[in-house]
C-alpha cells in the first residue's frame, strides 16, 4: 500500500484563466440592454427581471450596475405597493438582498416598506442593520429614531427614572414574597425590572410575559446581564393567551403588573386579571378559608385603585377639541356643521372615537382652573375577581358636583391612586411629581358652557367595554336641569320664572338647530381642530395669497375687446397640505381662480363643499386634486398638459415640531410646475434654536445616573433606544433654564435651492452659566418677504422639538457654544461643542439630531 506518510510534492501551477462563455456573455449583454430600454419606457417590472438575470449570470458587474439596479427596484416597489401586491414587493426585496446582502440603501428601503405596513419590529431590525453597515447613513439613522419611538415608548424612561415608583413597587413585592408568595408571574414585564425584584426578594420561581417583540428581547438581555437568565422564564406572548401547563408549569401565588395607563384600564388590565384569576393564579384567600397559607393563595400587586376627577377650564384643551372661532381666514364656518375631535365618551360615539386623551396638566400652556373640588369616581379591588367581572355591567353612576369657581367647562380631568398593598400607594394626580399623565375627557359642545358658583354639574361614570368613561351630562341651575348636549349655557337665564321659561324655549329651538348640525358633524384630528383655531395662521395666508394672485391677475386694460371675459385663463392654485385644510377654499374666494385641494377623506370633502356653498364660492372654483390623480405619490404635477400652477401650498412642518420628510425634494419639483411669477408657499423657513438646561428632557430621553436602577443594570440596554430629539414639546411650559438668547440656525429657501447651505457653523453666546442639556428649536415660516408665522406662539397648532445631548456640556456665561448644523436632503442634524474645544475632538460631548 502507498506510504501514508509520504507528502505530495508541491508543484507550482499556473491559475487557468476562466473560460469565456460567448453564449453567456451575449445573454448578459442583451439583458442589460433590455433593462436599459425598459427603464426608458418606464417598464420597471420587466427591467427588474432583466437586471436579476444579468447580475446573477455576471456578478462581476454588480458594482457597475448597482445604482441603476437600485433605481429600478425602488420604482418597481412603488408600483407594487400602489397595486397592493405586498407579497410580490417583499419577494423582489428578498431577491435584491440575495444579490446585494450588505447594501445599506436596499436594507433601509425594505425597512421603510415594512414600517409603512405596520411591521415595526421587523422594520427596526432592517434600520439597525443598515446603520451597522454604514453608521453615518442619515436616512437609516433617522428611520431608526422614528421607529424607536414606537418600539420603546418614551414613558419607559420616565418610569425607570421615577425613583419613588420603583422603590414602592420593590417594597410591595418584597413584602409579598417574604410573606409566602414564592411563585410569581410578571404581566407586561417591559424591561424585566419587577421580575428581577421578585427574584431578588427570594421568590423560588419567576415567570414573565411580554407581547412586544422588541421589549421581550430587551427583557431577555437585561435579565441575562443581571445574572438571572436561569432564574426567570420570559415568554413572548399576551398573558390572556397563556395556559397551564403549556406556558406555566402550575398556577402562581403572585401576579405583579403595571399595565395601567392614564385612564387606568386602557392597557387591558381588567381583561388580563380576570383571565389570570381563572387560569394562572391560585384562588384568593376567602374568609371561610382563612387557615390557608399565603403560598396556597393568590394575590395581585397592585391590589386596587381609586379613581378621582374634577371639572376644569383650560383654553389649551378647548382649542384642540372644538371649534372656537366663527370664521377662518375670512370664511364663515357656520355651514360646516359640528366639527369635533375624535375624543368622545358619548354613548353614541363610533368605534373610531377614543373615550379620553392624556395630558400633563401641570405643563399645559396657559394652565388650567379647577371648577369643582376633586370627587371619588370609582374604587376597584384587583384581588376580587367577582368585582372585576362585574365592572363592565355596573350601572352608570351619576354624581352631582358643586361648582366652586366660575369658568368655561372644557373637560373632566381624571387621575387615580394605585394601591400596591396596604402600606404602599402611588398617585398620578396633577400636583404629583410622577411619570404618569392625567386622563382628559373633553366636553364636546358647539358653544362654551359657562359655569358659575352655585351650579351643580351632573357627571356620569361607567366602565363600558372595560374602558373608564366619565362625561358631563347636565347642569342644575336655579332648580332647573340643562342638558349639555341640547342647551346653550353661554347665556344664563336671568330674571323671574318667566325668564326661565323663555330660556327653556330658546333651549328647545337651539336643540333643533343642533340636531340639524349634527347630521353634518365631522370628526377632525385634534391638531386639525387647533389649526382651524389658529387665527393668525389663516389671516397671514389670506393676505399672502391675495397679494400674489392680485399681481398675477391682469388689469382692466389688458382685456381682449372681442371677448366679454378677461384675456387670460383662470389662475391655478394647488394645496397639498396634509390632513384637513381650508387654504384652497380661501384661494377660491379670490376670484377667477381654480383651486385644488388634496383633502382625501369623503367626509372632509363634504365639509369643504358645504363651506364653499355657505361662502358663495362657485362649484367649479374648488376641486379635489386627488380625484384627478391616479397615483397619490405623484401629487405634484401640472394641472393639465397646457397649464402651470400660480401657487403651490406645501405643508412643511409636522405638528410634532419636525420638518416634513422630503420637503426640499418636493419644493424642487414644485418649482418646475410654476408659471412665471408663481410661488411656493411658504417661500422660506428659518430655523431658530436656544440653549437650555433641562433635567426634565434628560429624564424623558434616557435612563439617567450612573447608579443601577434598584441595583439592576438596565440603563445600557434600554438606552440603546434613546433618540436625540424630543418631539411634541411645549417650550413655553418646559421646566428649563435658558442659557442663551434665541439664535438663527439655518434657512431653507424653497424658491431657490442654491441659497441653502449644506453645512453651517453657528456661534451662540452663553448668557447664563449651567449645563447645556438640550437645544429646543422652532421655525419662522415666511409666506413672502413681509408675511410670516411662527411655530412658537401661544395659539400655534404646532409643537416644538429639542435636540437632547446624551452628555451635557458645562458652559459659562460669556463663552461661545459652536453648533454644527448640517443639511442632508430634508434632514437636519445638529452638533454642539464649546468653542474652546476642537469639534473633532469632542469624545462624546456632541449630539446629532435628525429633523426629517
Amino acid at each position: 500500500m502507498p506510504n501514508a506518510s509520504t507528502r505530495p510534492k508541491r508543484v507550482r501551477r499556473h491559475r487557468r484563466a476562466p473560460r469565456e462563455d460567448p453564449a453567456r456573455n451575449e445573454l448578459v449583454s442583451r439583458s442589460l440592454e433590455s433593462a436599459q430600454q425598459c427603464l426608458f419606457n418606464q417598464d420597471y417590472g420587466t427591467a427588474f427581471v432583466h437586471y436579476l438575470l444579468a447580475l446573477n449570470l455576471a456578478p462581476v458587474l454588480k458594482d457597475f450596475a448597482r445604482d441603476s439596479f437600485r433605481f429600478t427596484l425602488f420604482k418597481w416597489a412603488e408600483e407594487l405597493d400602489s397595486l397592493g401586491r405586498v407579497q410580490d414587493l417583499f419577494d423582489c426585496y428578498e431577491q435584491a438582498l440575495e444579490l446585494f446582502p450588505v447594501d445599506e440603501v436596499i436594507v433601509n428601503s425594505m425597512g421603510e416598506h415594512l414600517f409603512r405596513m405596520g411591521f415595526r419590529d421587523e422594520a427596526a431590525g432592517h434600520f439597525h442593520k443598515a446603520l451597522k453597515l454604514k453608521p453615518d447613513f442619515p436616512e437609516a439613522k433617522e428611520n431608526f429614531y422614528r421607529v424607536a419611538n414606537w418600539l420603546v415608548e418614551r414613558w419607559h424612561f420616565l418610569m425607570l427614572n421615577d425613583h419613588q415608583r420603583n422603590r414602592k413597587y420593590q417594597q410591595a413585592i418584597q413584602k409579598a414574597v417574604q410573606s409566602g408568595c414564592s411563585t410569581v408571574l410578571d404581566i407586561g414585564t417591559g424591561t424585566g425590572i419587577l421580575s428581577m425584584c421578585a427574584k431578588q426578594a427570594g421568590a423560588s420561581e419567576v415567570y414573565a410575559c411580554e407581547l412586544s417583540k422588541t421589549m421581550y428581547e430587551l427583557a431577555c438581555e437585561v435579565i441575562s446581564a443581571n445574572g438571572m437568565k436561569d432564574d426567570i422564564t420570559v415568554v413572548h406572548m399576551k398573558s390572556v393567551e397563556m395556559e397551564v401547563p403549556r406556558d406555566l408549569p402550575h398556577r402562581v401565588s403572585l401576579v405583579v403588573t403595571e399595565t395601567v395607563d392614564a385612564g387606568l384600564f386602557g392597557e387591558g388590565i381588567i381583561e388580563s386579571l380576570i383571565h389570570a384569576w381563572h387560569n394562572l393564579l391560585l384562588p384568593p384567600q376567602s374568609t371561610q378559608d382563612a387557615a390557608r397559607s399565603p403560598a396556597e393563595t393568590g394575590r395581585v400587586i397592585p391590589a386596587g385603585a381609586t379613581v378621582f376627577g374634577m371639572a376644569v377650564e383650560c383654553q389649551e384643551i378647548r382649542r384642540h377639541h372644538r371649534l372656537c372661532v366663527t370664521e377662518v381666514g375670512g370664511l364663515s364656518m357656520s355651514a360646516a356643521g359640528g366639527l369635533h375631535s375624535p375624543v368622545s365618551c358619548s354613548p353614541d360615539a363610533d368605534d373610531s372615537s377614543e373615550p379620553y386623551t392624556t395630558e400633563r396638566l401641570s405643563r399645559l400652556p396657559g394652565g388650567y382652573s379647577a371648577l369643582t373640588a376633586p370627587f371619588q369616581a370609582l374604587d376597584i379591588n384587583f384581588n376580587n375577581v367577582q368585582e372585576l367581572e362585574g365592572l363592565c355591567t355596573r350601572e352608570v353612576t351619576r354624581f352631582s358636583l358643586p361648582v366652586t369657581q366660575a369658568g368655561v367647562l372644557d373637560a373632566l380631568a381624571v387621575w387615580f391612586q394605585l394601591h400596591l398593598d396596604e402600606e404602599n400607594s402611588l398617585s398620578t394626580g396633577p400636583q404629583e411629581d410622577t411619570c404618569w399623565e392625567q386622563a382628559v375627557y373633553p366636553v364636546q359642545t358647539h358653544s362654551n358652557c359657562m359655569m358659575r358658583p352655585g351650579d351643580e354639574l351632573m357627571v356620569e361614570v361607567s366602565c363600558e367595554d372595560a374602558y373608564l368613561r366619565v362625561r358631563s351630562v347636565a347642569v342644575v341651575r336655579d332648580g332647573h336641569e340643562f342638558s349639555l348636549e341640547d342647551s346653550d349655557l353661554s347665556v344664563e337665564p336671568v330674571g323671574g320664572p318667566g325668564a326661565v321659561v323663555e330660556a327653556e324655549l330658546c333651549s328647545a329651538l337651539s336643540c333643533l338647530q343642533t340636531d340639524s348640525l349634527r347630521e353634518q358633524s365631522c370628526v377632525l384630528e385634534c391638531s386639525e381642530i387647533a389649526l382651524l383655531n389658529n387665527t393668525h395662521y389663516h389671516q397671514s395666508f389670506s393676505l399672502a395669497l391675495e397679494k400674489l394672485l392680485s399681481t398675477l391677475r391682469p388689469g382692466p386694460d389688458t382685456r381682449d375687446p372681442n371677448t366679454e371675459g378677461p384675456a387670460c385663463d383662470p389662475l391655478y392654485v394647488l394645496d397639498v397640505s396634509e390632513g384637513f385644510s381650508v387654504l384652497s377654499l380661501m384661494a377660491a374666494r379670490c376670484g377667477r381662480v381654480r383651486a385644488y385641494s388634496s383633502v382625501e377623506k369623503d367626509q372632509h370633502q363634504t365639509v369643504l363643499q358645504l363651506l364653499a356653498q355657505g361662502n358663495g364660492v362657485q362649484g367649479e372654483a374648488l376641486e379635489f386634486w386627488l380625484n384627478h390623480v391616479e397615483d397619490d405619490s405623484a401629487v405634484l404635477q401640472r394641472p393639465d398638459a397646457e397649464k402651470l400652477w400660480s401657487a403651490i401650498i406645501l405643508d412643511c412642518v409636522e405638528t410634532c415640531g419636525l420638518i416634513r420628510q422630503k420637503l426640499l425634494e418636493k419644493a424642487t419639483l414644485a418649482r418646475c410646475l410654476l408659471e412665471d411669477g408663481g410661488r411656493i408657499f411658504p417661500q422660506r423657513i428659518v430655523v431658530y434654536g436656544l440653549l437650555v438646561e433641562s433635567d426634565t428632557l434628560l429624564s424623558e430621553s434616557a435612563v439617567q445616573g450612573r447608579e443601577p436602577t434598584l441595583g439592576f443594570n438596565i440603563a445600557p440596554f434600554i438606552n440603546q433606544f434613546t433618540v436625540p430629539v424630543h418631539v411634541f414639546l411645549d417650550l413655553s411650559t418646559l421646566q428649563c433654564k435658558h442659557l442663551s438668547q434665541p439664535a438663527e440656525l439655518l434657512t431653507l429657501d424653497l424658491m431657490n435651492s442654491n441659497e441653502n447651505s449644506i453645512h453651517q457653523q453657528v456661534e451662540v453666546k452663553v448668557n447664563s452659566s449651567g449645563r447645556l442639556t438640550a437645544i429646543p428649536f422652532w421655525y419662522q415660516v415666511h409666506l413672502d418677504e413681509a408675511i410670516s408665522v411662527s411655530t412658537f406662539t401661544q395659539d400655534s397648532h404646532w409643537k416644538q422639538a429639542a435636540v437632547v445631548l446624551q452628555h451635557p456640556l458645562e458652559v459659562t456665561a460669556g463663552e461661545t457654544v459652536q453648533l454644527g448644523v448640517h443639511l442632508h436632503k430634508s434632514s437636519i442634524s445638529i452638533t454642539a461643542c464649546t468653542k474652546r474645544e476642537e469639534p473633532g475632538m469632542m469624545d462624546g460631548t456632541s449630539s446629532t439630531q435628525s429633523l426629517a
